[in-house]
């Protein structure tokens, strides 16, 4: 099974400073992200967010205020024709020494644990840090990173200006 591993703060949705997430209660979609997702899942790909939540621990949002934006986004995404197979996120503090948060590959490993079928050498990671970029590399895989640069040590990873270049490359 191919999957497009998509970031979700920054890549599909608005991304805030930490403190102004507090207020937030809508997600807000970045241009080109629905389509661009649309595209994705017509080119094959089955589409698994994995996203850090360092929020939640560090007192920013809630797990309410998480699950509440999270749901409002999956279901304009189920709207829109956009199946999302799974939803992975890390709730704990970037200082807690956790093996989820990325760029440790926690999240990755519980996605292929529970869909076992997934080709890592036919998907690929896409967000708008180099902690994604870092995880793509930990774990072999085709990296797109959104105005991240990108050291030339990396072939596998590419780097785009927003999400939509994406289907460029895939």
């Amino acid at each position: 099974m191919k999957v497009a591993f998509f970031d979700r703060d920054g890549t599909i949705i608005e991304d805030y400073p930490d403190e102004k997430w507090t207020g937030i209660t809508e997600p807000v979609f970045l241009r080109g992200a629905i389509d661009t997702l649309l595209q994705v899942r017509q080119r094959g790909y089955e589409i698994i967010i994995i996203t850090n939540q360092y929020l939640i621990n560090e007192g920013f949002i809630t797990w309410e205020q998480y699950k509440e934006i999270q749901v409002k986004m999956v279901n304009e995404l189920e709207k829109q024709h956009v199946d999302i197979l799974a939803v992975y996120y890390c709730p704990h503090g970037r200082n807690e020494g956790c093996g989820c948060c990325k760029p440790e590959t926690g999240m990755m490993l519980q996605a292929l644990d529970q869909y076992p079928s997934i080709d890592l050498k036919r998907s690929f990671v896409i967000g708008d840090s180099v902690v994604d970029m870092e995880l793509a590399r930990r774990m072999g895989m085709k990296g797109f990173g959104i105005n991240v640069t990108i050291p030339k040590s990396h072939p596998n990873i590419k780097q785009v200006s927003e999400v939509s270049e994406l289907l460029r490359y895939i």
